[in-house]
């Protein structure tokens, strides 16, 4: 039986030719709203409000950017129970699984940290003078916590009031210890686990349908932007895109170059083993698509069946470099595009959400947007600033999810290498 994709039209129809898949929908939304923001400006020549033009229809965005909202603290509460209680490889294999999660814990917050520090530092959305909606400035004025009313604000006195205000910290606590006690009563929460895998699975659904609407949402979110602040929008947002390349760039050749010197591993020799994989995962933008031939090339790199077993699927949940990095960017970039100045206080505890929120949900089409609508909401930031990174996140898309699977193939031989394991004439000979 052949698995169809919710986010993507049924195979008769593609196969006649009459009807583009999502990819291509989204960018015909974005060209469409380009042309629809440009033709009918917001402002007039002296600039001058004008009603209607390509901010009217933004409500579509609205409504877009609402059910990707209300898919969020399910989605989020389901993977992560899972990801805790439900990764009995790690418990089987204990030792092997700790060491990865501990390298996974390293490589993710090295990559967000680069991103943080390359926003930073290059500032690519200041100087765009976006307007704060009311409710999100009223909100940003307030004082913030300090660090003891942060600390108690974690701890949810109900997880279902935490769901319904989208309270994404509080969530995430809940689900970690709801998580650890449904591992420790063995098999008797087995029930339970079975009913979370099916409501992840509901929402992975869910999420594809969502999704289909996301050509609309670009259309009506880059309508409004550049009708609202001209053409001037689409250098911003170039910006970003080469800022995050040159992250991931970076990211590739010093961090992860750096590992491969340390395992002893030629750093070139590793990185024309894993081309395919590679060049796949570029490609078609899926990390999926590319972990057959990924499991085949480590193995033949001299990894051990069962470490490359263990390793290499659990990185696609707790290894996801290049989103990690992206995240890290884009979530201070709609601050700077909106003006919002967050202090160093902010960004760290938004790192720290990002760090524990981009667990679990590799599997969910436009993954990166779920995660960082949800940081958006948390910390009060404009979620429009999530419609308009949509209209770009296929180019991105694409680098991130590639450095994921260079991230998770040096990963197995990491833990390879830390277990004595690692058959360095395997790729030697390919060197050779």
């Amino acid at each position: 039986m052949t698995s169809l994709d919710p986010a993507s039209p049924p195979p008769a129809v593609r196969q006649r030719g009459r009807w583009p898949d999502t990819t291509t929908q989204i960018l015909i939304g974005l060209v469409a709203g380009i042309a629809i923001g440009y033709l009918w400006p917001s402002t007039d020549a002296n600039g001058v409000h004008v009603v209607g033009g390509g901010e009217s229809i933004k409500p579509i965005a609205d409504a877009f950017l609402r059910m990707i909202k209300m898919i969020i603290a399910p989605l989020l509460f389901s993977t992560l129970v899972l990801g805790i209680a439900g990764t009995g490889d790690l418990k089987a294999m204990g030792r092997i699984g700790l060491k990865a999660v501990i390298y996974f814990e390293a490589a993710t917050t090295i990559a967000l940290f680069l991103g943080l520090g390359l926003v930073n530092l290059f500032r690519p959305g200041a100087g765009v003078q976006v307007a704060i909606p009311k409710a999100v400035g009223e909100i940003a004025a307030r004082k913030p916590l300090t660090g003891w009313e942060l600390l108690t604000h974690l701890f949810p006195t109900s997880i279902v009031q935490a769901m319904a205000e989208g309270d994404i910290l509080q969530v995430v606590v809940f689900a970690l210890f709801f998580g650890v006690a449904l591992a420790a009563i063995g098999s008797r929460g087995q029930p339970l686990l079975d009913l979370l895998e099916s409501l992840a699975q509901t929402m992975f659904r869910f999420t594809g349908y969502v999704m289909r609407l996301a050509p609309l949402g670009v259309m009506a979110a880059i309508a409004a932007t550049v009708g609202k602040l001209g053409l001037g929008i689409l250098i911003t947002l170039g910006k970003l895109v080469v800022l995050m390349y040159a992250g991931l760039l970076l990211f590739g050749l010093v961090v992860l170059g750096s590992v491969a010197l340390l395992i002893r591993i030629p750093f070139l020799v590793f990185l024309r083993a894993i081309r395919q994989p590679f060049l796949i995962a570029f490609t078609t933008a899926s990390s999926e698509a590319a972990l057959p031939k990924a499991l085949e090339v480590m193995e033949r790199f001299g990894c051990p069946k069962n470490v490359v077993s263990l390793v290499l699927p659990t990185g696609y949940s707790f290894n996801l470099d290049g989103t990690t990095l992206y995240l890290s960017l884009a979530s201070v970039f709609v601050a700077q595009l909106f003006g919002v100045e967050m202090s160093a206080g902010q960004q760290l505890v938004m790192m720290l959400t990002l760090m524990v929120t981009s667990k679990g949900v590799a599997g969910v089409p436009r993954a990166a947007l779920v995660v960082l609508t949800a940081t958006l909401g948390q910390f009060q930031l404009p979620l429009e600033g999530a419609a308009i990174l949509l209209a770009i996140d296929q180019v991105m898309d694409m680098g991130r999810t590639a450095v994921n699977v260079m991230g998770n193939c040096i990963a197995a031989a990491v833990v390879a290498r830390w277990e004595g394991v690692l058959d360095d004439r395997a790729w030697q000979s390919a060197a050779g």
